[in-house]
């Protein structure tokens, strides 16, 4: 829907819920770091254009929104979708010759709830480190205190106050409330499935509660389990009343998690390239199929593919992760990259070159599928000149300290667009 936003499109804010100070404090302290200032930024600024009850805005337009923010209009779709996603805001378009937007403002969880949320405790932990996170949770401990000395002589409501009849029909009134969205994870699998594999005199399935479900869903995205390792850390965290010991389970499922990733937690990234950095739909060409594939496949899937649905090993796993963590590239960027490896390199993946090709990538701010694809077309051209001809002694340009990228002339557009039609087409 984002892609025909316009600056011109209106927006409204809608209040769901009341907001405090302590919110606010919640915000900066456990949510910035995971969505960045900027999506917090948004928030609050939406938050700022409520009338003085606090519940509506007023009709404004996104283009007074980027400018009132100072950013532009596809950093505003992503700080949106970042906090769609981890729970703090709803969107609603109402198409028109003029599009509306309603966004729906939800306050965070509480402080409580997110460290016992393994999705966003596992992230924060990743992006600040051990040591802020230590810091962070010591800040909203509650002090415990000695009442070994004291006695409860607190008073119950009808030691104070008793009825009479009044007469009076009071029906039921609605009041505004404090709202919490939450994250919606949808799951890659029927847990019924998985249970069904463990023996009822194992597990009592009677005792699972809808707070377990949400665990277990939790813990399988956040560590992204298969089915038979969840019910093997499932079956390991059953107590001797044959229920599922939670905080077992959280352990259990660290543990599985550290030992196959060398003791290290997973942060979040985006599984597939952000919406706001893929191309407009509209575009029937075979190119713009290609780009479609590179935006809409995660680079697991997309590696799994290039090796004929075989599961890419762990040395190809930890490629990946260098790829979207230490570079942080986007990953229609990185299935590029990796295809264009493949091809090149007879089918293998050496970490080095990676290292090479992605530092300069990074260094020539490849953010886009089309951009990767250029660069990749441009050097390729070159390699191929180079194997043509031994008299060309220079090594590609992403070996060069200082190569930056340049826009392509119509002659390297022509050659680029028939290293295109090398690419698979995936269907």
């Amino acid at each position: 829907m984002e892609k025909g936003l316009l600056p011109a499109d209106i927006y409204i804010v809608i209040n769901k819920t009341i907001l405090n100070d302590y919110d606010r404090k919640l915000l900066i302290t456990l949510y910035q770091p995971i969505v960045g200032y900027q999506a917090i930024s948004f928030y609050f600024t939406l938050c700022s254009y409520l009338d003085k009850n606090e519940l509506l805005s007023l009709e404004w337009t996104h283009h007074h929104l980027m400018t009132n923010m100072g950013i532009s209009l596809s950093e505003i779709v992503e700080a949106r979708q970042k906090l769609e996603a981890i729970g703090l805001l709803k969107t609603f378009l109402k198409k028109d010759h003029m599009n509306t937007y309603l966004y729906e403002l939800y306050s965070p969880i509480s402080a409580k709830e997110f460290f016992g949320n393994p999705v966003l405790s596992t992230a924060l932990y990743t992006t600040i480190g051990k040591r802020e996170f230590d810091k962070i949770v010591e800040y909203f401990k509650i002090p415990k205190l000695n009442l070994n000395n004291y006695e409860e002589i607190t008073c119950h409501f009808n030691d104070i106050y008793t009825t009479t009849p009044n007469g009076i029909n009071l029906n039921p009134i609605n009041v505004r409330d404090k709202n919490q969205l939450g994250m919606n994870i949808e799951p890659k699998f029927e847990l019924s499935t998985v249970l069904e594999m463990i023996p009822d005199e194992l597990l009592n399935k009677r005792s699972i509660t809808k707070t377990t479900k949400k665990l277990i869903y939790q813990l399988s995205f956040i560590y992204d389990f298969t089915e038979e390792l969840l019910i093997e850390i499932i079956r390991n965290s059953i107590n001797e009343k044959h229920t599922i010991d939670k905080e077992l389970l959280r352990m259990n499922a660290r543990k599985f998690y550290q030992f196959d990733h060398h003791g290290k937690l997973p942060n979040l990234i985006y599984r597939t390239q952000p919406e706001y950095l893929r191309k407009p739909t509209g575009d029937t060409s075979n190119r713009a199929k290609i780009i479609y594939t590179f935006e809409t496949t995660s680079p697991y899937d997309f590696l799994a593919s290039k090796y004929k649905d075989t599961a890419p090993s762990k040395s190809d796993l930890l490629i990946l992760e260098y790829l979207l963590l230490d570079f942080n590239l986007n990953p229609g960027v990185v299935n590029v990259l990796i295809d264009y490896v493949l091809r090149i390199n007879n089918n293998k993946l050496l970490k080095p070159f990676i290292e090479k090709i992605a530092s300069q990538w990074k260094k020539s701010n490849i953010e886009t599928v089309e951009e990767a694809m250029k660069i990749a077309g441009t050097e390729y051209r070159k390699s191929k000149a180079y194997k043509e001809n031994k008299k060309v002694t220079t090594n590609p340009n992403w070996l060069k300290e200082e190569y930056q990228a340049k826009t392509a002339s119509k002659e390297e557009q022509a050659e680029i667009e028939e290293l295109l039609k090398e690419y698979k087409e995936v269907s």
